[in-house]
């Protein structure tokens, strides 16, 4: 019996999950071409402080991390293998207000792409690019 693509999305994820009890999600980078204007953007958007560390020869800002909370964390990441687009993979950050955060968007210079939208019960989401040319999605 061959299996469409959504069915076998669905058994490979439901075998993942069986086989490890774990989400996939680990990690995530932003690509970025000017680390500071990308730190101001994300710290003024989301309100958090970054750590600054050069890993294998990339300059990296960390988001912070709480191993206490449910959820991954990330890094903005400069170096040569980082090209910002706004076609490549999509990564959702979580926020407590899609609105609020829209707003901080837009004054922050970045673009509302998809403005917040109901996702069933899963809540709302929505899409912006940052001031750096990623697509970024809210959750």
């Amino acid at each position: 019996m061959l299996l469409s693509s959504e069915n076998f999305a669905e058994a490979t994820r439901n075998t993942f999950m069986k086989n490890t009890g774990k989400n996939i999600g680990a990690y995530f980078e932003i690509p970025v071409t000017n680390l500071e204007r990308a730190m101001k953007f994300y710290s003024s958007v989301f309100g958090c402080d970054f750590s600054k560390e050069n890993i294998h020869g990339n300059e990296m800002a960390l988001f912070p991390f709480n191993g206490k909370n449910s959820g991954i964390t990330g890094a903005l990441a400069k170096g040569k293998i980082y090209k910002p687009s706004a076609s490549g993979t999509l990564i959702s950050l979580a926020t407590e207000d899609i609105e609020k955060t829209l707003e901080k968007v837009k004054s922050q210079g970045g673009e509302i792409l998809f403005p917040k939208s109901a996702a069933g019960e899963y809540g709302f989401v929505a899409e912006f690019k940052d001031v750096e040319g990623n697509r970024i999605a809210l959750f």
